[in-house]
């Protein structure tokens, strides 16, 4: 949707709801989701608008959508009667979104388990990129997902990731603290930046040094989209094959080489700690060994 602006020197939160068929706190959520841009550059909510500027608002899709059960086989690591790990295969999106409402993760549980009632997203506390494989939490009823999610928030489960990237390493572990918003030249990517962003923590040690390549461990403290990626990107060391912030792919059938390989956490119900681990792939093992051999 875009939008002619009129009008002089009124907050855009204000002059948006005066327009369109959103409100106010609706407005203001898509402006902190970076859903509108004036003049295709992200603001914030406080933005005063200027006669003449152009106002784009992201298409929001607020319809019904039934999701349909699929018969697609799931790799569970671990199941009981409030949660599951599952490992989730490289190029699997996570749940259904506009232009892609089949074959994803939940249509795959929605044909085997009763979720969390969450509209679109039943069962999901955190997401994984289509292409980065690994373990993730699923939560089976409403109990266990809003448990889990304030866990994720207060930073209780630990998330550990495998990754190759470009690069040698002069140092053994390091902290990545730069905050993480929407790039505003490609809508698609994130970038580090200062402007309407959030925080974003990632710790890093090196595993194994190669020839011009590093496989590192990265632990998430906060869970930002496509974090370990972008700061990766910001440290000149991009994850190997990722087509979005790497300057060469080796293998287009297979996605970045980055993998959730530990997650740890405290049961939701009984506080019990559990620990699980799921090496990558052959595929992903494949590729690492066609790269470093180069």
């Amino acid at each position: 949707m875009k939008i002619q602006v009129e009008e002089n020197n009124i907050r855009i939160d204000k002059y948006l709801a005066l327009k369109t068929e959103f409100s106010r706190s609706k407005i203001q959520k898509l402006i902190e989701d970076n859903k509108v841009l004036v003049d295709n550059k992200i603001i914030d909510a406080s933005y005063k608008v200027h006669e003449g500027e152009e106002i784009y608002i992201e298409e929001i899709k607020d319809y019904d959508i039934t999701i349909k059960p699929s018969n697609i086989k799931l790799d569970i690591v671990y199941e009981d009667d409030d949660l599951l790990v599952i490992n989730k295969k490289s190029g699997m999106v996570v749940h259904p979104a506009p232009g892609n409402y089949e074959d994803t993760l939940v249509n795959a549980l929605m044909g085997k388990y009763n979720l969390s009632h969450d509209k679109i997203r039943p069962g999901i506390v955190h997401r994984l990129d289509k292409d980065t494989s690994g373990l993730m939490l699923v939560a089976k009823n409403d109990f266990t997902h809003e448990k889990l999610s304030k866990m994720i928030q207060d930073k209780v489960v630990e998330r550990y990731y495998l990754a190759l990237v470009s690069g040698s390493f002069n140092h053994e572990t390091g902290t990545i603290d730069a905050p993480i918003g929407r790039d505003s030249k490609n809508r698609e990517k994130m970038t580090v930046t200062s402007f309407n962003s959030k925080k974003a923590i990632t710790h890093f040690k090196v595993l194994k040094r190669y020839n011009n390549y590093t496989l590192i461990e990265c632990r998430l403290e906060t869970g930002r989209t496509h974090q370990i990626r972008v700061h990766m990107k910001y440290i000149n060391h991009p994850v190997v094959n990722d087509p979005l912030y790497s300057n060469k792919v080796y293998d287009k059938s297979f996605g970045q080489l980055l993998h959730s390989y530990k997650i740890r956490f405290p049961h939701p119900r009984t506080g019990e700690i559990l620990e699980f681990t799921k090496e990558p792939s052959e595929e992903f093992y494949k590729i690492l060994e066609m790269v470093v051999n180069r």
